[in-house]
């Protein structure tokens, strides 16, 4: 390892155990580093002694490939990176503090229908114990709302079965607590009494709620893979991932009256601009119901 990997990978480590950060966020980190860095070695530069136009370089290449948003991102782990060297005095001059984060084009998340999401449960082999233990995971990721990378991280403990509420470990380790109601927690008992009883080895199993056929702990690839699967197997087209569960589960509520602090609280957002992103989405819904039903409508 170079001397310059050394730095991102220290950079890295103080992510992690200084700010806190996501697993996910840190792995983007890294991944923009040590892409820059070997941009910088096929160039002949090296990342301590890049000027601002070196970066302006590589993000004028890397726009050919990769979105706005992608850039964006990137720009950001520059900047972080480089403020990072500049306070550890290893370099004078920050190349990255005058770079011009590019516009992000409006994106507005994929969202299910109720029928839409009725459709892929109904899809789901329950009579298997891998089917009952994919319909409680989809089950559950709709009736909280939480991410993906969360619900892998769940441990039996998590559930308070009083209250009715899960423990969810989020972005920065920052706890919330989501009710969860009757329907999934009646598959959870079922899971985890007849299902995953089967499965938990004692040297491999830890605590983990969600286990594999190998008795170790369910990997977010897995989720991803059964849900595009289901998803085709109900006949749905559009691009979803178990992340659409979790903007359906905002939306849904949204239209259905909920307030939005709540929502904010429920999905664990810092800041509520980014929740904001669904009332648009059920503004749209409302245009969309006035444009299919209204006697004046063009659709009329």
């Amino acid at each position: 390892m170079t001397s310059e990997e050394y730095l991102i990978t220290d950079f890295i480590t103080y992510l992690r155990l200084e700010r806190g950060l996501s697993k996910n966020t840190i792995s983007s980190y890294s991944n923009d580093l040590f892409q820059f860095y070997k941009w910088c070695s096929h160039s002949g530069i090296s990342v301590t002694s890049a000027t601002q136009k070196d970066l302006e370089s590589y993000l004028i290449k890397t726009r050919e490939i990769k979105t706005s948003r992608t850039i964006a991102r990137i720009v950001s782990s520059l900047k972080q990176f480089y403020k990072y060297l500049s306070i550890e005095e290893i370099i004078q001059d920050n190349p990255a503090e005058l770079l011009e984060v590019p516009k992000i084009e409006k994106y507005y998340p994929q969202v299910l229908s109720l029928d839409e999401i009725n459709s892929i449960m109904d899809a789901i082999d329950v009579s298997t114990d891998e089917g009952f233990r994919n319909k409680t995971i989809i089950e559950l990721l709709y009736a909280t709302g939480m991410r993906v990378s969360e619900l892998t991280e769940l441990r039996l403990s998590s559930i308070y079965w009083d209250e009715s509420v899960v423990k969810i470990s989020g972005k920065g380790n920052k706890e919330r607590y989501v009710p969860v109601h009757t329907i999934c927690l009646g598959y959870l008992k079922t899971y985890i009494h007849e299902i995953r009883l089967k499965y938990v080895d004692a040297r491999k199993s830890d605590t983990f709620l969600f286990l594999n056929k190998n008795g170790t702990k369910l990997s977010r690839v897995s989720v991803f893979k059964f849900i595009k699967s289901y998803a085709q197997k109900a006949g749905i087209t559009k691009n979803i991932s178990p992340h659409t569960f979790r903007h359906s589960f905002a939306t849904h509520l949204i239209e259905a009256g909920a307030d939005l602090r709540v929502v904010q609280d429920l999905l664990g957002h810092e800041s509520i601009l980014t929740t904001e992103i669904y009332t648009h989405l059920s503004r749209k819904h409302l245009r969309d119901v006035v444009e299919q039903y209204h006697p004046r409508s063009s659709r009329q």
